[in-house]
């Protein structure tokens, strides 16, 4: 009998079921890039498909040698486009006809020097490249895993400190955090960095980028003691 009260005692005393609440955290830091890929190429044209690889190949050939002496120790060059494709006359009443061919000769150049860029798009053209399908201003993975970590940190504070404003407003206290679901981070550029190129090469803006997180807690609440 004296342990059944005993028992039935403490369970009287014992805390109240705790409740909770679900907060998200939004966190955000803007990085200069320190990386960028530029995708430029070679387009010709020709009769015959041989005629316009032959053509391609030739002038390919010119704009490689004219990028790597202008280029950093660390860059790189990789073909990422090569394609073969018939041009097509369209007469009305009739069949569609071949009248000759296009080669399109991809390359990426990444490079880590920005300041280069308006240089290294100005070899190139000048090379016989007459297609610059794309710049991209990027942070290399070093750069781009402390971005993302400084981001989920941001993410967790702020969701930490909307539910202590909840129990404050309430008169409640934060007791645990039950449970932490986090996203994946994200990076986007932004436009407004400038940067400063001299008047005779072409000028590039490469932005920053700005890396988001979001953190998702569950955090049990009690009343204030």
């Amino acid at each position: 009998m004296l342990a059944l009260a005993a028992t039935h005692a403490s369970a009287q005393t014992a805390d109240p079921p705790a409740s909770t609440i679900r907060v998200t955290g939004e966190g955000s830091v803007t990085s200069r890039p320190d990386r960028v890929e530029i995708d430029l190429g070679v387009v010709t044209s020709a009769v015959t498909a041989q005629q316009a690889a032959s053509e391609n190949a030739r002038v390919s050939q010119n704009v490689l040698a004219a990028l790597r002496p202008v280029l950093g120790p660390r860059a790189t060059i990789e073909t990422v486009t090569y394609a073969v494709q018939p041009n097509y006359q369209f007469p009305q009443n009739a069949p569609p006809k071949i009248t000759g061919y296009t080669v399109t000769n991809v390359f990426r150049v990444t490079e880590d020097d920005l300041a280069s860029v308006g240089t290294v798009i100005d070899t190139a053209t000048r090379a016989g490249a007459n297609d610059i399908e794309r710049i991209r201003f990027t942070l290399k993975d070093a750069t781009a895993a402390q971005a993302k970590a400084n981001a989920l940190r941001a993410a967790t504070l702020d969701a930490r400190a909307k539910a202590n404003v909840l129990a404050s407003s309430l008169g409640l206290e934060v007791t645990r955090i039950r449970s932490v679901d986090e996203s994946t981070p994200t990076s986007r550029p932004l436009f407004d960095l400038a940067l400063r190129a001299s008047a005779s090469t072409t000028p590039i803006l490469p932005g920053t980028i700005e890396t988001t997180a979001t953190v998702t807690l569950v955090v049990e609440f009690r009343p204030r003691r």
